[in-house]
C-alpha cells in the first residue's frame, strides 16, 4: 500500500489543499475592498462523507481562454477542484462593494488556525508512519 493509499493521510491532503484554495479567495477578497461592485466570495466546506462528484461547467456557460502563460485567470476561472460560493449577508457600500474587511480577516484568521492544526496532524501522522516502521 502507498502511502498515498492511507485514508487519513489522503483527507488531511485534501483539507490542506482546500485550506490553501480558501486562502487565496480571501485574500483576493481583501485585495478587492474597494473595488466597486465587488462581491465576496468563499469555498464551501470539504465534505468527506460521500465520494466526490465530478461536477463539470454546464454546457450553456462561457468561459476566458488564457492565451498566453503570462495572463492572468479571471475570478473562477482557475483551475480549482473546490467550489466557490457567494453570500450576499453584508452591507453594500455605495459603490455596490459588500467587503466586510473585519469579516475576512476573521475567516482568515480562522483558515490559518485550522491549516496549522491539519499540519501537526498530518506530521504526527507521519511520525507514527516512521516509528512503525522502525525509523522513527
Amino acid at each position: 500500500m502507498a502511502i498515498t493509499d492511507i485514508p487519513i493521510l489522503s483527507m488531511l491532503r485534501t483539507r490542506m489543499q482546500w485550506a490553501q484554495e480558501r486562502q487565496r479567495v480571501l485574500a483576493e477578497n481583501v485585495a478587492n475592498a474597494d473595488t466597486p461592485r465587488y462581491r465576496p466570495r468563499d469555498l464551501t466546506p470539504v465534505k468527506f462523507d460521500a465520494p466526490p462528484q465530478d461536477r463539470g461547467a454546464p454546457l450553456t456557460s462561457v468561459t476566458l481562454v488564457r492565451t498566453e502563460s503570462g495572463h492572468l485567470p479571471g475570478i473562477g476561472q482557475d483551475a480549482s477542484s473546490f467550489h466557490a460560493k457567494s453570500e450576499g449577508k453584508y452591507e453594500i457600500r455605495p459603490t455596490g462593494n459588500s467587503v466586510n474587511l473585519e469579516q475576512e480577516m476573521m475567516k482568515v484568521a480562522a483558515n490559518q488556525m485550522d491549516y496549522q492544526a491539519v499540519t501537526a496532524l498530518y506530521t504526527r501522522s507521519l511520525g507514527l508512519l516512521k516509528t512503525a516502521l522502525g525509523k522513527g
